[in-house]
């Protein structure tokens, strides 16, 4: 029975290494009932240990093709149902290879949802399974200190520093570089809207720095998608003017008012 299973992972692993995601996705639907068969979805004292190792490498193996297939709710579904394998006291004579990237990948994936909160219970989860009460004993993982990096740069409104991190050597995997490029697509449309509060607006050159873009033809297609419009090499930003505009008539109406208002005391005087 096992012997089939590990055939079957074999066969998706390498399908994992062609640029065509749709063999691979073909092959894990197959793993899955192969796993429902074997009984092997779940773990349980009933399965044999071998046989729950292959299921939890058939697991990890979906959810890097989740992440490769930019599917992220995919990706957080195997999460779930790997988390069981990680526990299952008879796998842990055999720890999975891949648990810290599974791990670091989703803590990532919060990161590029602004889910703060989830993040760091998950890290205290880490620091309490690592038996420390101090964060530096998990950052010695690679795949976990990449995305610890990353949120403190965030804390801090490093956005520069952010995006360092995930175009150079510190980005530990192809699939971080994946989720790295959503973090990334998250900062740039905060900054982007914080710089339509802010400014009537910008030149090109100016926005291409602000907005992390590669060039200023990459600026003005982004200003099309935000709706801003673009005028003598700079972006407008609507939304500022049309505040102050509405600030003025709210100022116009207070100043009509109060003119009536000493009108109608001239009058009684």
């Amino acid at each position: 029975m096992t012997a089939s299973l590990d055939s079957i992972l074999q066969s998706l692993q390498q399908s994992l290494g062609h640029e065509d995601p749709s063999q691979a996705k073909a092959q894990i639907q197959k793993a899955k009932i192969a796993l429902l068969q074997h009984n092997a979805l779940i773990p349980s004292q009933q399965t044999p240990v071998p046989t729950l190792a292959t299921a939890r490498s058939i697991l990890e193996a979906g959810a890097l093709l989740s992440i490769r297939s930019r599917d992220p709710e995919s990706f957080v579904r195997y999460y779930s149902q790997l988390q069981p394998f990680y526990d299952f006291p008879g796998l842990q004579q055999n720890p999975s290879q891949n648990r810290s990237k599974i791990t670091g990948l989703y803590l990532l994936l919060l990161l590029s949802q602004g889910d703060y909160a989830g993040f760091h219970t998950l890290l205290e989860t880490l620091i309490v399974a690592e038996g420390s009460n101090d964060v530096s004993s998990v950052e010695e993982d690679q795949f976990i200190r990449y995305p610890i990096e990353l949120e403190r740069s965030l804390m801090e409104g490093s956005y520069d520093q952010v995006w360092r991190k995930t175009n150079g050597r510190d980005v530990p995997g192809e699939e971080f570089a994946l989720f790295s490029d959503i973090l990334i697509d998250t900062i740039r449309r905060e900054i982007a809207s914080c710089a339509a509060r802010s400014y009537p607006s910008l030149p090109i050159a100016s926005a291409k720095n602000l907005l992390f873009l590669d060039s200023e033809g990459a600026v003005m297609d982004f200003a099309h998608e935000q709706g801003w419009s673009l005028e003598d090499g700079r972006i407008q930003f609507p939304g500022l003017e049309d505040a102050k505009k509405a600030e003025e008539g709210d100022q116009k109406e207070v100043i009509h008012h109060m003119v009536g208002y000493a009108r109608e005391l001239e009058m009684i005087v």
